[in-house]
């Protein structure tokens, strides 16, 4: 990776104690996504989804609060078992925030998750990491692992 980018790439990795297609299953299920997705105390209203290359989820992320932040997935990617990719806007049709590759590494009865988000900017980047964004993604892996039974 260039040096532009690594100011601006964040990586969060899970292993996670289910096989892969149980793992790829929630992620790629337009029903179980929103019921795992965000971090703990967090819930997703959905408006509309459509998980395929050119689809698209726009939803609200509710925090245990009751802040509400509209996000807007467009999906490029959609590799089974393998990768999903996604620009992440701020809002339907909003301005871009970063764009994000979720990876599945078959690891027998175990799953390698790798969510690599490249921000738009290093001040953006900087922006997440201040508030918080690498422990509330680990802590939206973690949902997904408690979603697909596993510890």
């Amino acid at each position: 990776m260039s040096s532009e980018l690594d100011d601006r790439t964040m990586v969060i990795e899970r292993e996670i104690a289910a096989p892969v297609a149980a793992v790829w299953a929630a992620w790629s299920d337009p029903a179980a996504l929103p019921r795992w997705w965000g971090p703990d105390g967090y819930s997703c209203r959905t408006r509309r989804i459509d998980l395929r290359p050119g689809g698209e989820w726009v939803f609200d992320m509710i925090g245990p609060d009751g802040r509400v932040w509209p996000n807007h997935h467009l999906y490029t990617r959609f590799e089974p078992e393998t990768a999903i990719g996604y620009t992440l806007l701020r809002g339907e049709h909003g301005p871009l925030h970063a764009d994000a590759t979720a990876r599945f590494e078959d690891l027998g009865d175990r799953t390698r998750v790798t969510l690599t988000m490249i921000f738009v900017s290093a001040e953006e980047y900087e922006t997440a990491r201040g508030f918080g964004a690498v422990e509330l993604g680990l802590q939206t892996l973690g949902k997904l692992a408690a979603y697909v039974g596993a510890p």
